[in-house]
């Protein structure tokens, strides 16, 4: 057996057919997720604010998503051979052909986590790649494979390529053998490879696999708002790679869900971490991108988060607007709003952070991992009791 083999490393890639019919799906009933499962809108929590066509941070043009999940072995932890609950999570401004960057910013509400290539994006107002998501200690390797990855497209025609990339990172040591270094390049190199646009799966994929959410089980959530006309209909869609939270202090809907449910604690305190990703085709440079970021608190907020001290909270924003931006040789001409206008996209940036992590919630599976650790699902059907009890149930 190949040593590839002997990782029995699950790889989940969608077929250009089933892709289709994905897409098919997204198209008819923007609540259903990509694997075909109930969203949080379907079980009846209500949201404020229109999403778009997929309810994804992809309905904003040309964002692309791309996952490899590894999951495999059982039982005791052996260091390098597993558990594996892991894996990485790739996310393009522009798609993967693309080599245009896009205006960006960055916010750090509490800074114990990673996020690489945040000092050059504050530098120089620019993202220069995709946005990157994986386990804590996966970090350098995945910025290596997305230069590698990079340097094997054709380089610019000056002859100049050189690479800066974001990647971000949250703690799933509970459920992964993190010590392992299960996330080979080959791993990312297919999540960059399979990055698509329509319905994004959520719950137990890529970056998110082994990660917790308010001591249920957590991982990749997304979701999207779109303006009235009257505030330009611009799109905001929002990605998240949900490992934070107390169990006593989750709040959906503005009901006490945690509370509600009780059980086994896992963390019992608000640790672990979070990354989000806002995208926007609003025309918006990097200073009110910074301003979009900080906005994701107070989404997170609503969740019940308090963000606390062992809890690393880093948001990442950015405009597809404004192409061609970065062109060397001349005098660049950019759109913006004015900060008058920004109301809107502060508002739509705080509901959409909101649902997505509850979109992860919903979407996640009970995991057992290391050392027969387990982590539970939310239950839908407790879900939907709660918000009842509280008059909150939307259906």
């Amino acid at each position: 057996m190949s040593a590839l083999s002997g990782r029995l490393t699950l790889i989940v890639r969608l077929s250009s057919v089933l892709l289709a019919a994905v897409l098919l799906v997204g198209a008819l009933d923007m609540s259903v997720g990509a694997a075909g499962k109930p969203r949080a809108r379907d079980l009846g929590v209500p949201f404020d604010g229109t999403p778009g066509q997929f309810n994804a941070i992809t309905d904003v043009k040309g964002v692309e998503v791309g996952h490899t999940t590894l999951i495999s072995g059982s039982g005791a932890l052996k260091v390098g051979q597993g558990p594996v609950r892991t894996g990485v999570t790739a996310i393009f401004p522009r798609g993967r052909d693309s080599v245009d960057p896009v205006f960006a910013g960055w916010f750090a509400l509490n800074g114990n986590g990673e996020m690489t290539g945040t000092t050059w994006v504050h530098e120089s107002g620019f993202l220069e790649g995709p946005v990157m998501i994986t386990n804590t200690h996966s970090v350098g390797i995945v910025r290596d494979a997305v230069i590698a990855w990079r340097m094997k497209k054709p380089p610019d025609p000056d002859g100049y390529y050189w690479s800066l990339p974001v990647v971000a990172e949250t703690y799933d040591g509970y459920l992964n053998d993190v010590n392992g270094f299960h996330v080979k390049q080959a791993d990312v190199f297919h999540a960059l490879d399979s990055a698509h646009g329509g319905p994004v799966e959520e719950g137990n994929v890529g970056g998110g696999t082994g990660m917790i959410c308010s001591e249920f089980k957590g991982g990749i959530g997304t979701s999207s708002r779109v303006l009235a006309p009257k505030y330009g209909g611009y799109t905001v869609g929002v990605l998240v790679q949900c490992n934070t939270g107390q169990r006593n202090q989750l709040t959906i809907a503005g009901v006490p869900v945690g509370r509600e449910i009780p059980g086994a604690p896992v963390w019992d305190d608000d640790v672990g971490s979070i990354i989000v990703v806002v995208a926007t085709d609003a025309p918006l440079i990097p200073t009110q991108l910074d301003r979009i970021a900080r906005r994701v608190s107070l989404g997170l907020a609503r969740t019940g988060s308090f963000s606390g001290n062992g809890s690393g909270d880093i948001f990442i924003a950015f405009s597809t607007a404004n192409a061609g931006a970065a062109d060397v040789g001349s005098v660049r001409h950019i759109d913006m709003l004015p900060n008058d206008s920004l109301n809107s996209l502060f508002l739509a940036t705080v509901q959409a952070t909101q649902e997505a992590i509850v979109n992860a919630l919903v979407a996640a599976e009970t995991m057992t991992g290391i050392d027969n650790h387990t982590v539970q699902a939310l239950p839908h059907d407790r879900l939907r009791a709660a918000l009842k009890k509280y008059n909150r149930l939307a259906q």
